[in-house]
């Protein structure tokens, strides 16, 4: 592959940075990566998808402020921006394809916590915006046919719009608030659009760590949604994060750059490459009727190679190999196989309890924790409860 640009650390020595989200897989990886670059960073997250778990080492150091907080509470939100110069703003209501097509009324809730979040960095002069958007915003029309060759340019982003849901709704909605920042009150913004992204710390309703999670407990018959020739451009988190990054260092007028790969998988050659790491030689079953989204996403990344210097650095293969070494390691397969099917489409504390369970359920942190080995434990987890 060819080299990608690399963030300027004299850039974000000492900068007052809120990464919101920030306990999440993408926004604990981007975190650390904050950190190493001497920026000052202080992570929000309402852990009801995140996990403390994710960023306990860089707590345990005192290398980052955290307050857990639900920033659709304005006053928390207003908390939270003070001071602050450069916002990544990650926090939203999401899960894999499981959970945003069962959930619509859940993810509209993003509508209103992107506009609070977006007019009180603006009332607290926050001095840049950079949004995790999504490959969700494009039209559908134009992902129907699994044979296609067709990259999505981000030019593509536009009337007649046909985003994917209620979460893509809400991504396109905040984009162009962010455009509108800019034009009218002079912040620096920038939108990322983040396809199908997977890595250590990933949770069970994602595809990729769902498939993993099957191999883990020996799923036979193996199952995949859809008829399997579904297309996906997974991209590492690894790459995401430097694609963040970048794109807070060179864009401040409010384009939205995507950030994906555009290495085609389809979903059985996913499958067949998760089982063959974890020795697994499976029948699988194909589930039509369940959740798969559209049926053809891959990224064109040629305006962030041009506006960033940026291109995937890891390919699938090289990616799923290290993420399954995480996951094999964090998983107990008895734990695990109890909780599957709820942790396939649901997410934190809006996971219902099995209907003959009295007790509520439970936060996605202590959930996360049970299927953990015991030697994984942590007295950071058990305080959450």
């Amino acid at each position: 592959m060819e080299p990608t640009t690399l963030p300027d650390r004299t850039a974000w020595e000492g900068r007052p940075v809120l990464v919101t989200g920030g306990a999440s897989l993408i926004g604990s990886h981007l975190t650390a990566a904050l950190v190493d670059l001497g920026a000052d960073v202080t992570v929000v997250d309402d852990l009801s998808s995140g996990s403390r778990e994710n960023i306990k080492h860089l707590l345990k150091a005192g290398r980052i402020s955290f307050y857990e907080a639900d920033l659709r509470d304005a006053r928390e939100t207003r908390r939270a921006m003070e001071g602050v110069d450069t916002l990544f703003h990650l926090a939203a209501i999401h899960g894999g394809r499981g959970y945003v097509d069962l959930h619509q009324t859940a993810c509209a809730e993003n509508l209103y916590l992107d506009g609070l979040v977006f007019r009180t960095a603006r009332d607290t002069k926050v001095r840049q915006v950079v949004f995790a958007s999504s490959g969700c915003v494009y039209p559908l029309y134009r992902q129907r046919d699994p044979s296609s060759d067709l990259l999505l340019t981000e030019d593509l982003v536009g009337p007649p719009y046909e985003a994917d849901g209620m979460y893509g709704n809400a991504k396109l909605m905040g984009e162009l608030t962010l455009r509108s920042l800019h034009e009218e009150h002079g912040m620096d913004t920038a939108s990322c659009r983040y396809f199908t992204v997977y890595g250590p710390r990933g949770i069970e309703n994602h595809a990729v760590i769902a498939m993993m999670a099957r191999a883990l407990v020996r799923q036979d018959p193996f199952v995949i949604w859809g008829d399997g020739t579904q297309v996906r451009n997974w991209t590492h988190v690894s790459d995401i994060v430097n694609g963040t990054i970048m794109a807070a260092e060179r864009i401040h007028d409010g384009t939205a750059v995507n950030l994906g790969t555009q290495e085609r998988i389809q979903v059985v050659e996913a499958a067949r490459l998760i089982c063959d790491l974890a020795g697994h030689d499976p029948t699988f079953v194909f589930r039509t009727d369940m959740p798969v989204g559209p049926v053809n996403r891959i990224a064109s990344f040629e305006r962030a190679s041009h506006l960033l210097g940026w291109r995937p650095q890891v390919s699938f293969a090289e990616g799923v190999r290290d993420t399954f070494a995480w996951y094999r390691n964090h998983r107990d397969p008895q734990r695990l196989a109890g909780v599957l099917d709820r942790l396939l489409t649901e997410r934190g504390v809006h996971s219902v309890a099995p209907v003959d369970a009295a007790p509520a359920a439970r936060p996605r942190s202590e959930e996360l924790e049970a299927v953990m080995p015991t030697a994984e434990r942590s007295p950071a987890a058990a305080a959450l409860r």
